[in-house]
């Protein structure tokens, strides 16, 4: 497709969506941000083509509004984008994590001519900002395209082709739909780590050394909890009422165990550890989901000089790239081993391919 996108906030997930459309199509992109020196940034690095300084003098061309801010700012954006002037027939989309406020502000607020589409890709990364940007980031993963009644289906085909090659699976949800589901396998999620980081910093007053010891298998279950404390305070006050029935469920589940720990009863504890394997065993491993993820390897290494560099020379040496690394010294339920974590599954399997020869390796599902 031919025309000229208006990217409305360049950083990770804004510009990783302009690099794939660059990739696949032969388009125009304009970046506008707040911070004026980010757009300049990304133009350097050539993920836009061009930035401005004031939005609206570069809304009238625009064939591809993409909206790629926290909630809280799509939500002005789309006010202000009612008083500007739009090209006849414009598609509007946004990133965002909550869906139902902005599809019912910008379906109140935006003109007729101009079609909004909502949209959230469910992908991210552990580094943030423009430079960080990659084409292939939302390859595999689930990008959520909402629909209601007064949605254009001929421009939801239209962005669906914009976006083809960002390689994401398109998935169509009410935004109420999109919400709940949100809330239960991402939003809850992020609450929960921080409270149980929270508990060890409890604890942590009277025993020191529980912060040595979190490093390992605790360190893993919270990663989450090192996310930006304003876009969640954002989001969750955005998705309240999901998430506050979800605290309902999940206190209730609480309270269930609890009472089964305090009655010793070896029934109910075994079966509530076996429902959840069984559930969490049925995940999909081909898709990407929500929460930011990633597939690691597990290397068992000797304690040598060498090793590491070892290791990084063999996979630098076939272009495999590294998302992180790191020595893991203290885990229940492993010991002494290197994990590399990777952005997908064909990057492991090879890395594995090339290192099992040399060092013992496995997987962790």
């Amino acid at each position: 497709m031919k025309g000229t996108v208006l990217l409305l906030g360049v950083g990770l997930i804004g510009g990783s969506i302009a690099l794939s459309i660059k990739k696949e199509h032969n388009s125009r992109i304009i970046g506008y941000d707040v911070n004026f020196e980010r757009a300049r940034l990304a133009t350097s690095l050539n993920i836009i083509d061009e930035c401005v300084q004031d939005m609206k003098l570069a809304t009238e061309n625009a064939d591809l509004i993409i909206i790629a801010a926290p909630v809280t700012e799509t939500i002005l954006i789309l006010n202000e984008l009612s008083n500007s002037s739009l090209k006849d027939g414009v598609i509007i989309t946004d990133v965002g994590s909550t869906k139902k406020e902005i599809v019912e502000t910008a379906h109140t607020c935006l003109p007729e001519y101009a079609s909004f589409v909502g949209g959230h890709p469910m992908a991210g990364s552990h580094k943030s900002g423009v430079e960080a940007s990659k084409e292939d980031l939302f390859e595999n993963a689930f990008y959520v395209i909402t629909e209601v009644e007064k949605t254009c289906k001929r421009a939801v085909e239209q962005l669906e082709d914009w976006l083809r090659g960002t390689r994401a699976t398109f998935i169509k949800m009410k935004p109420e739909e999109h919400d709940h589901v949100a809330g239960v396998i991402s939003h809850f999620p992020h609450i929960i780590a921080s409270s149980l980081v929270q508990l060890a910093e409890h604890y942590h007053q009277e025993t020191p050394i529980i912060q040595d010891l979190a490093a390992g298998g605790f360190k893993d279950i919270t990663r989450i909890a090192s996310s930006n404390p304003k876009m969640w305070s954002d989001i969750l006050l955005h998705n309240r009422q999901p998430i506050l029935e979800q605290f309902t469920v999940w206190m209730n589940q609480m309270e269930q165990i609890r009472q089964s720990i305090e009655q010793g009863d070896k029934e109910d504890i075994y079966y509530f550890f076996q429902h959840a394997k069984e559930f969490r065993d049925e995940f999909s491993t081909r898709k990407r989901g929500a929460l930011q993820t990633y597939v690691d390897l597990f290397i068992d290494i000797p304690d040598s000089p060498g090793v590491l560099a070892e290791i990084t020379n063999i996979l630098a040496k076939h272009d495999i790239n590294i998302t992180n690394i790191e020595i893991i010294e203290s885990r229940e339920d492993i010991y002494g081993v290197l994990r590399v974590s990777f952005r997908n599954d064909d990057d492991r399997s090879k890395a594995d391919t090339l290192i099992s020869p040399f060092y013992e390796t496995f997987i962790l599902q």
